[in-house]
C-alpha cells in the first residue's frame, strides 16, 4: 500500500509552546526560523512549512495560544460578576504573578514580542496593539460599570483612570525583565488601588480631587 504522507516527527501542541517561549523571550523579528525549527525538535524546513505555512502564521497561532492560556489573567477585567474594584485589583495581581514566574519567559508576550520592528513588520505591531486595545476596552468597561453603579463618582475622569491602570499593567513587563520581584510589584498594586479609594463615592468629599 503506498504511503499517503510522512508522519510528523513532533507534537504540534509542544511545538507551538516551544515557539511561544522563543517569541516571548526574543521577540518576533529576532526569532529565526532556524531557532524555531531547532526548538521544535530539529524539524526540517519542509515539515515546518507543511505544519505552519509561515513564521507569521505560526506567530499568530502562538498569540492565540498565549491569550487562551497565560492571557487569562486579565479575564477578571471583563467579569461582571466581580465588583469593579476587585476585578481590576485581581487582574493586576494575577498579571504580576504570571509575568514574574520563572517557568516561562518574564513579562507579557503581547507587550514584548514586537516592541520595535522594521517597517516591513509594522502589521505585527498593529496586530499586538489590537490585542492590547481589547484589554484596555475591558478596563474601560469595568470603570464605566463602577461609575454607573455608584462605586465611583459621576465626575470621575474615566480616561485618566483607564490610562493609569493600563500603564501600570503594561509596565509590569519591564519591571519583570529587570528582575523586580513579584512582592515589590504586588506592594505597588496595593498603593495603586488607593487611587480608586480616593475617587470612590464612598469616601464623600475625598472623591473631589
Amino acid at each position: 500500500m503506498p504511503r499517503t504522507g510522512r508522519p510528523r516527527a513532533f507534537n504540534r501542541d509542544e511545538a507551538v509552546t516551544a515557539a511561544m517561549h522563543l517569541f516571548w523571550e526574543h521577540g518576533y523579528e529576532s526569532t529565526s526560523l532556524a531557532q524555531l525549527r531547532a526548538a521544535m525538535g530539529d524539524i526540517s524546513a519542509a515539515s515546518f512549512y507543511a505544519a505552519f505555512e509561515s513564521k507569521e502564521a505560526l506567530f499568530r497561532e502562538v498569540v492565540d495560544e498565549y491569550i487562551s492560556s497565560y492571557g487569562q489573567v486579565s479575564e477578571s477585567f471583563r467579569d461582571t460578576s466581580i465588583p469593579p474594584r476587585a476585578a481590576i485589583e485581581q487582574g493586576l495581581r494575577r498579571s504580576a504573578k504570571m509575568q514574574t514566574e520563572r517557568s516561562h519567559p518574564l513579562g507579557c508576550l503581547l507587550v514584548l514580542s514586537a516592541v520595535t520592528c522594521s517597517p516591513e513588520q509594522n502589521h505585527i505591531q498593529e496586530m499586538l496593539a489590537k490585542e492590547r486595545e481589547r484589554v484596555r476596552s475591558w478596563l474601560k468597561a469595568c470603570i464605566d460599570r463602577a461609575v454607573a453603579n455608584g462605586d465611583l463618582t459621576d465626575s470621575t475622569d474615566i480616561a485618566m483612570l483607564v490610562t493609569l491602570f493600563e500603564t501600570f499593567l503594561r509596565g509590569i513587563s519591564s519591571q519583570a525583565r529587570d528582575q523586580v520581584p513579584y512582592e515589590e510589584i504586588d506592594s505597588a498594586i496595593t498603593q495603586l488601588m488607593k487611587v480608586w479609594d480616593i475617587l470612590s463615592a464612598k469616601t464623600g468629599d475625598q472623591g473631589k480631587i
